[in-house]
């Protein structure tokens, strides 16, 4: 169990799964270019030991692989499976008592503990300038901390049991921020800490805020955890490090004592300042928006603290590894938060938001004619008005019968869906409506659409394999792939805009049925490189969900309206690049040549195969 983020670090050295890089390496795209490369090579976790303009040390990639972030919490991730899982469903003592024999061990070091000693021991006094300010793509707008622990309290409930611990983005650089007085802080206004700042404007107050970077990587991984009603991040940050979360207060601020570093500040009731660009997860730069800036109180700093960082971009990236975590730890828990439901599976390769496959149950089905969705209907409305996932765009949903499924093993999953989908009745649409801040896909910040494919019953049609002859020779539509059985990508003219767009596909639509229906070919996506998006699942998966907003860019071959319901007999995504669309993440081509030199005959990363 890592008491601080140098002994994991330490331990992971001994097992061979770290590496120091002792050449000097600028913070500036430097330090990020490196990282990508090892994190896409499945390599170790990177120490930075000598940061231009910093004395403090970084560390990059620790949980880039699954089997290294379990390595890493391998004495106490079980014991905190069980708590969760009791948290979920408590009658499973009952049912076997034997198994959560320790779990009572395990609990008791979850209450955070309090010193009443402020004098902050161990701790110096810095400046945000003395930090690694380290900046991830040439289009960002500064320096951002990625992996930081955002911690507020509810001001009409204050305390740290009425509190919230967040991964909300930093920008410490840039803009308009003023250096070691402010920065800005990102977040949506539904989440904890969102919810703590409306309270304090209604109270006319500020809100008091903490940012702890480093610690025991476990205070790393409770920020982003989704867990249980009740279950406080800090007490689960006490469960998985195996030992109490340490804090006191000082001028009013909590101070995590086992922090590396710690910002402490105040947000005002309505001041904000221009916030981004930022190279985010879903492969795309979020765009410059107005957030709330908070007023730097003062920065501390343990001695030999080291500075924890991760690069996000087009997935799968080191976030992978934190989804695989979570998934790990909280799998089963959505089996209890959304009844029905038996899995529910966000695919990273397409930003994790954006699309969304889950299996439910269709108990109706014995009091109906015929086998079709319905309740499963009622559990895709609850899947989209729940936490995280209610920022999904598309849901397909189904429900087991003669075979099992895996929603991870996503082309059975997919085919199982398209045998079996009816296009005149099994899609429905939400519009007008939220969506993840980052995706820019819709017409405006936050604000897009939906849409649930929900398919089950007996199979209806076996899917193409090859490409449909109707689909070959198209006048303005060109290069034909097939993507997966059922799915078949295709060349479409550049985006000018919606108008053209649907003149554009109402003559595709024509030339379709002009050579007769394709019921074997459910789904077409249009797009700007077919041979691209068809060469590799990943790419159709990213291409197709970040790049489209269901209400505007699916089509219909012989489309039609029945009682407000839309109907079609193929389904058409416009997945092509949009005027509106945010700018994809390029990395420098000047600073892809200087990284080499790490990974020379004599540089530090020479053994990393890239």
């Amino acid at each position: 169990m890592h008491r601080t983020l140098e002994e994991c670090i330490i331990d992971l050295e001994k097992t061979g799964q770290l590496i120091r890089i002792h050449e000097k390496v600028d913070p500036y795209l430097e330090m990020a270019a490196i990282h990508l490369k090892v994190n896409k090579a499945k390599g170790p976790a990177l120490l930075f030991e000598n940061v231009k303009g910093s004395k403090y040390r970084a560390v990059s990639n620790l949980f880039g692989t699954l089997e290294r972030s379990k390595f890493i919490f391998r004495h106490t991730l079980e014991a905190t499976k069980d708590v969760i899982a009791v948290r979920n469903n408590p009658m499973s003592v009952f049912k076997n008592p034997f198994r959560y024999i320790g779990t009572g061990l395990s609990a008791s070091k979850a209450l955070p503990i309090k010193s009443f000693n402020n004098k902050l021991s161990g701790f110096r006094e810095i400046q945000i300038s003395d930090l690694p300010l380290i900046h991830h793509w040439p289009k960002d707008g500064g320096a951002f901390v990625t992996l930081p622990q955002v911690y507020s309290e509810d001001p009409e409930k204050p305390g740290i049991m009425n509190s919230n611990l967040g991964m909300y983005r930093v920008q410490m650089t840039g803009n308009d921020y003023v250096i070691n007085k402010e920065v800005g802080l990102h977040y949506q206004t539904h989440r904890g800490i969102g919810i703590h700042h409306h309270k304090a404007k209604k109270m006319g107050s500020t809100l008091k805020v903490s940012v702890f970077v480093g610690g025991p990587p476990a205070h790393t991984l409770a920020a982003i955890m989704p867990l249980p009603e009740g279950l406080s991040e800090m007490t689960f940050a006490g469960l998985l490090s195996g030992r109490n979360f340490r804090y006191c207060y000082k001028d009013g601020y909590l101070i995590s004592l086992d922090a590396d570093f710690v910002i402490t500040g105040e947000i005002y009731p309505d001041e904000t300042k221009p916030e981004g660009p930022f190279g985010d997860h879903i492969g795309y730069y979020s765009l410059v928006h107005d957030f709330p800036v908070m007023k730097i109180h003062k920065v501390y700093a343990k001695e030999n603290a080291i500075w924890p960082f991760t690069v996000v971009g087009r997935p799968p990236q080191e976030d992978t590894s934190f989804g695989d975590l979570v998934h790990e730890l909280t799998g089963h828990a959505i089996k209890y938060e959304i009844p029905g439901v038996k899995e529910v599976h966000a695919v990273d390769a397409a930003g994790v938001h954006p699309l969304l496959f889950a299996i439910g149950s269709e108990r109706y089905t014995p009091f109906m004619k015929i086998k079709q969705p319905a309740e499963l209907l009622t559990i895709a409305n609850r899947i989209l008005g729940t936490g995280h996932v209610s920022l999904a765009k598309y849901l397909f949903i189904t429900a087991e019968e003669e075979k099992e499924l895996n929603t991870r093993n996503e082309v059975e999953f997919l085919t199982y869906i398209l045998e079996r989908i009816d296009l005149h009745r099994d899609v429905h649409f939400h519009t007008n409506t939220t969506i993840d801040t980052l995706d820019y896909s819709g017409m405006g910040l936050n604000s897009g659409s939906k849409v649930v494919l929900a398919a089950y019953g007996d199979k209806k049609r076996e899917l193409c394999k090859d490409v449909p002859e109707q689909l070959q020779n198209l006048s303005q539509f060109k290069n034909p792939h097939m993507i997966m059985p059922g799915i078949v990508a295709i060349d479409g003219l550049e985006f000018t805009g919606y108008s053209e767009a649907q003149t554009e596909i109402d003559n595709l639509c024509r030339e379709i049925l002009d050579g007769g229906p394709i019921p074997q070919c459910p789904v077409i996506i249009l797009c700007d490189d077919s041979l691209n998006l068809s060469s590799e699942l990943n790419n159709f998966f990213w291409e197709t969900f970040t790049r489209s907003n269901p209400s505007h860019d699916i089509y219909g071959v012989n489309s039609y309206y029945e009682n407000k319901h839309w109907a079609c007999d193929n389904m058409i995504i416009d997945a092509r690049t949009k005027t509106h669309h945010a700018p994809n993440l390029i990395p420098d081509p000047n600073v892809e040549r200087n990284i080499q030199r790490f990974f020379t005959k004599e540089g530090s990363l020479t053994k990393i195969e890239i």
